[in-house]
Parts: C-alpha cells; sequence; structure tokens
C-alpha cells in the first residue's frame, strides 16, 4: 500500500479577511474532495490572511498513479483562480503488511 501526500502553499491574492480566506479554501477544499476523492484539509496558517496550507492525500497500490493523481489535483487547483500555489511538497510512504 502507498499513501501519497502532498502540502501545497497557496497566497490568496486580494484577500483581506479571515472570512474572506476560509470562503477561498473551504472551496478549494469540497472541490477536490469531490472531483477527486481525496482527502483534503487546511493544516497551517490558519491565522494568516492571505496565505493558507492544505493537505491532500490519496491511498493506493500505484506510485505512479498517485503522483499523476496529485499533479491533477495541484493543476485543478491553479486552474480555479482563486489562489496561487507558491510551494508544493509530495511525499510518498509505502505501508508493508
Amino acid at each position: 500500500m502507498v499513501v501519497a501526500i502532498t502540502r501545497l502553499t497557496l497566497i490568496i491574492p486580494d484577500n483581506n479577511s479571515l472570512k474572506g480566506k476560509r470562503k477561498v479554501v473551504k472551496s478549494l477544499v469540497e472541490k477536490v474532495r469531490h472531483r477527486f476523492e481525496a482527502s483534503c484539509a487546511e493544516v497551517e496558517d490558519h491565522e494568516l490572511w492571505q496565505k493558507a496550507k492544505i493537505g491532500v492525500a490519496l491511498v493506493g497500490n500505484d506510485a505512479r498513479l498517485l503522483t499523476t493523481r496529485m499533479d491533477q489535483i495541484t493543476s485543478f487547483i491553479e486552474n480555479q483562480h482563486l489562489a496561487e500555489i507558491i510551494d508544493s511538497h509530495l511525499e510518498l510512504v509505502y505501508l508493508e503488511k
């Protein structure tokens, strides 16, 4: 079993409140969950108005497929034009029986 974990650092331009940030983050998280059936949540920088860190996780048997899926998720988030991805980190964890 392989677990793919991605941490995305987002900048939300022209945002001036936590309420505005929550709206953007909630929208992105829900879209990713629905479209890709991935676990997704805001994981850091909760108190910053224009910055967010989102964690995404997928589980499967094929590391290459999971990596491709994470690339699709990253592209999907970028194409929403709600936030700019300034950093991303992908980690694959292999779990043995």
